[in-house]
């Protein structure tokens, strides 16, 4: 079904759009800073990445795990990176993408935010996860794409469904399943690093768990409430200000809390 949300969901006063355009390239700048300030002020405090792939034991005359390190990344630059892409995406729709950006949204969609959000937050969950202990190869390339099969589910939910009483809400469904995924194999390493190796993992870590869990459920609230027309939600440029502010709030929060961690130099 195509989306055909009218023009009563969006408010279509110049002014307003204007307004958001200067909110996109204020909060662009935010974001620039931080990234910069991230990458300058960091240590070199980096994580392992490894992989467990099967190796043929001449021994055992079997084939047997073997677990090897084939390099360490740092947490710094990766950091930077997801307040760069957001303030990369700032940039573009409020400058030379801003045509297409208004014309989105006159229909009640976004595609910039949900192409941003799909590289930016899953950057953020391979972060949380390497911090909890997910060092796989493997399992980071997974957690990055089911997260970012979660954005784009967003973005199916706006291109082809309408808001009002008859929403289909199938890709919004599905996209919550895929999200959770990243998220419960986090906390199955989180839980499990204290019970089972008798080691305690960092406070900050926990905060974070906590912290970003809640924003990202958050993110959803705010679609059901644009889709729901709930309250000053009826107008989707008020759902599209609180994304923008939603991004910029959960990014930084995640910056600062793994930088007093991890990357306070010392």
């Amino acid at each position: 079904m195509k989306n055909d949300a009218t023009e009563e969901t969006v408010e279509t006063d110049d002014s307003k759009f204007s307004r958001l355009r200067f909110y996109n390239f204020g909060m662009g700048i935010l974001h620039l800073v931080q990234g910069i300030l991230m990458f300058i002020l960091s240590s070199d405090f980096s994580l392992p990445i490894s992989t467990l792939y099967l190796k043929f034991n001449v021994e055992a005359t079997s084939l047997t795990q073997n677990l090897q390190t084939i390099g360490n990344i740092r947490l710094g630059p990766l950091v930077a990176a997801f307040l760069f892409i957001s303030s990369f995406a700032h940039f573009f729709v409020s400058t030379i993408g801003f045509s297409i950006y208004k014309d989105d949204l006159k229909k009640g969609l976004n595609r910039a935010r949900w192409y941003e959000y799909a590289f930016s937050a899953s950057v953020m969950i391979v972060v949380i996860s390497m911090l909890v202990g997910v060092y796989d190869l493997s399992s980071l390339i997974l957690i990055f794409f089911l997260n970012a099969s979660m954005i784009l589910f967003g973005m199916v939910q706006e291109l082809y469904t309408a808001p009002g009483k008859d929403t289909d809400w199938r890709p919004f469904i599905w996209g919550s399943i895929m999200g959770l995924i990243p998220w419960v194999v986090i906390a199955l390493y989180l839980f499990g690093t204290e019970s089972t190796a008798g080691t305690s993992v960092p406070g900050f870590v926990y905060g974070i768990f906590a912290s970003i869990f809640v924003f990202f459920n958050v993110f959803a609230i705010n679609m059901i409430l644009q889709y729901k027309k709930v309250g000053p939600w009826k107008n989707y440029l008020f759902g599209e200000k609180v994304y923008i502010f939603l991004s910029l709030f959960a990014k930084s929060a995640l910056a600062w809390q793994v930088f007093a961690g991890t990357l306070r130099p010392m």
